[in-house]
């Protein structure tokens, strides 16, 4: 069994978590949408998994007693409904789904989850300020990896979705999923008529078939693998840094 095994729960036995006990639980959740002509519907999954999977070797290295769940596949995709088999769960199912979990890890003592956000869609604020009152021996704590560092000072062209960097670090983490570039869309944005949306002030969500021709949002053509490895390597190390902090903190004693 290798070192990377003993914090993955999927690759764990129970002939070793008979008796050990974890200081945190990190579920990834992604979603399962198209990613413009070029990347796979899967994207935002194998981002999860392997950004947590060299993270959680960092974190591992560095002392930290931790388990990764399986990452959850599906997202809030409710603005994509038109979009074939992008794949949906209401924000209402996703919180009785992690109300499920968080009773499993409350009832047998893992009293700290880190929920690992791989979709923009996705938003667990509301739902953990609701769990916590539900749970309150838990720390619950999310965080969202693209939003962790500023992207402009690794890419070159502007994007959310399908764009210079998701293509970037697909073509570091899974190369031979990625299509040739001169086959993806230029991922062009319309922008909405209303000038407080476009401001971002005010918020309306994406009708994606009618904001995309491709389904992305940057465009990708200057992508390369080089910039998903140095993407990667400091990303992972926030990550990492997040992991090993959260394993160590005291929920009753946490500020200072």
């Amino acid at each position: 069994m290798t070192k990377a095994s003993l914090f993955d729960l999927k690759e764990n036995n129970w002939k070793r978590l008979k008796t050990h006990r974890f200081d945190l639980a990190i579920l990834g959740w992604g979603a399962t949408e198209a990613h413009n002509y070029h990347l796979p519907y899967g994207t935002d999954v194998y981002e999860a998994d392997g950004l947590l999977r060299i993270a959680g070797q960092k974190a591992y290295d560095k002392g930290g007693n931790f388990v990764i769940l399986p990452t959850i596949p599906f997202g809030v995709n409710t603005g994509q409904s038109d979009i074939y088999l992008d794949m949906n769960l209401n924000p209402s199912t996703q919180f009785a789904i992690l109300k499920d979990l968080i009773t499993v890890l409350d009832r047998q003592g893992v009293k700290k989850l880190l929920l690992f956000n791989s979709h923009g869609g996705n938003d667990f604020k509301t739902h953990l300020r609701e769990l916590g009152l539900l749970f309150p021996e838990m720390m619950l704590v999310t965080c969202s990896w693209f939003q962790m560092l500023d992207k402009a000072l690794y890419f070159d062209k502007a994007g959310d979705h399908a764009d210079e960097m998701e293509t970037s670090i697909m073509m570091k983490l899974h190369p031979e999923l990625v299509l040739p570039l001169d086959q993806a869309g230029s991922g062009a944005e319309k922008k909405h008529k209303v000038k407080a949306i476009r401001e971002k002030w005010a918020w309306s969500e994406r009708k994606w078939s009618q904001v995309s021709e491709d389904t992305g949002i940057g465009d990708p053509s200057l992508s390369s693998a080089e910039k998903g490895t140095r993407y990667i390597a400091d990303v992972t190390d926030k990550i990492a840094e997040l992991i090993v902090d959260l394993c160590a903190v005291d929920k009753e004693n946490s500020y200072e």
